[in-house]
């Protein structure tokens, strides 16, 4: 056992540190390093802990990495596997996050448009491939429009719920029928019943102790419940409890996105920024860490509970056209985010719309998202200081 968790280790260090690219790109690394190269897995099964990572919210690459950790070595090997993939991207927003106050407003404005660039990016490609068809467009103009009227956070989770209702009624899932695989012992319904019990019990904790640090977990571990459809999807909800409450404001949680989006590892580390950067002074690494364990939290459970219960539910037709609903729905919700307030607090000039395009025509011919951000911060503070 000792030498499989040496070998997790190296492995997902690695990945830690060289994959760039956001979550698709990042499935495609972990296909390359541990089906292709170290064969821990075959093509059909890697295919299935995808799909079913897909299904359940949280970061989707974190979650197959842990998935595959998981059945290499055991829960050890599984949280190892997650710490090593993303450790070198959380200490670096978190550090990124301690010296967020002495970037000058040129740096912070760069950033800003850069992340308008990248939200759109993502906005089309994911339209493109959980959208494909009318119903499904339906449901994504639907719960972006409702989200542009109603201006309320949390109509966010009801729009996720009635995104699956709808789904679950009127789609036809995209994925041919399987019979049921064996059926899961008892205990591993327990993960998914703690992940479900701290939605409760982490608020009622913060409310009654008024601790900053369980607040900021509180709210990342919601955030990270939610998270249908990929990892860009985090920033509407993460800004509704950080920015939304006064923790941080808008440039500040815009610079540390983008700054996210230039670096290996998930994006979902980005939370490390937020907590860090939303309660500055001696606690603020700390906080950081704290909320980087609490936005994966809930999806690691959730594949730790689901994954023997995985050939039962994809044996459902009418769950796997919930959760067909679930994402497109999210793709509404990361659009009415990207016109407000991503665009409208970030685009405030001719300058700014032009060079969102222009960046965003560079992502769409393959340039490295760290190249696009970079070089807006730098034009941001030549030439776009206000």
């Amino acid at each position: 056992m000792a030498s499989r968790l040496r070998e997790i280790g190296a492995a997902f260090v690695k990945l830690g540190l060289t994959s760039f690219g956001g979550p698709v790109a990042h499935l495609g690394y972990l296909r390359t390093e541990l089906v292709t190269r170290r064969r821990w897995v075959d093509e059909a099964r890697y295919a299935e802990l995808v799909a079913l990572c897909q299904l359940l919210p949280g970061p989707t690459s974190s979650q197959v990495g842990f998935a595959l950790g998981l059945q290499r070595g055991g829960v050890v090997g599984g949280l190892l596997a997650w710490l090593c993939f993303t450790a070198p991207s959380a200490v670096i927003m978190i550090a990124f996050a301690l010296g967020a106050g002495r970037l000058e407003g040129g740096w912070l404005h760069g950033l800003a448009i850069a992340a308008v660039a990248i939200v759109a990016h993502a906005v089309v490609g994911m339209a493109r491939s959980l959208c494909f068809d009318l119903p499904r467009a339906a449901i994504a103009i639907g719960a972006g429009a409702i989200l542009l009227v109603v201006r309320e956070p949390l109509l966010q989770v009801g729009v996720i719920a009635v995104g699956a209702a709808v789904g679950a009624v009127v789609l036809r899932p995209d994925v041919a029928p399987v019979e049921a695989g064996p059926r899961a012992r008892a205990w591993t319904i327990i993960p998914i019943a703690v992940a479900i019990s701290l939605l409760a019990i982490l608020p009622v904790l913060a409310h009654a102790t008024g601790a900053p640090l369980l607040a900021r977990a509180d709210s990342c571990y919601r955030a990270g419940s939610l998270v249908f459809g990929g990892g860009h999807v985090v920033l509407p909800l993460l800004r509704a409890e950080l920015v939304t409450p006064g923790w941080l404001d808008d440039a500040t949680f815009l610079a540390g996105y983008s700054g996210a989006q230039a670096l290996p590892g998930p994006l979902f580390a980005f939370a490390g920024f937020v907590g860090a950067a939303s309660l500055p002074g001696p606690y603020a690494a700390l906080a950081g860490g704290v909320c980087v364990v609490a936005i994966f939290l809930p999806g690691l459970l959730l594949v730790a509970g689901a994954l023997p219960h995985w050939e039962a539910l994809r044996a459902k037709p009418r769950a796997r056209a919930a959760f067909a609903g679930t994402n497109a729905a999210v793709v509404g919700i990361l659009a009415a985010a990207l016109v407000s307030p991503i665009g409208g607090e970030a685009l405030v000039s001719f300058a700014d719309v032009v060079a969102a395009i222009l960046a965003l025509a560079l992502l769409f011919l393959r340039v490295p998202s760290w190249v696009v951000v970079g070089g807006l911060a730098a034009a941001g503070q030549l030439l776009l200081t206000r």
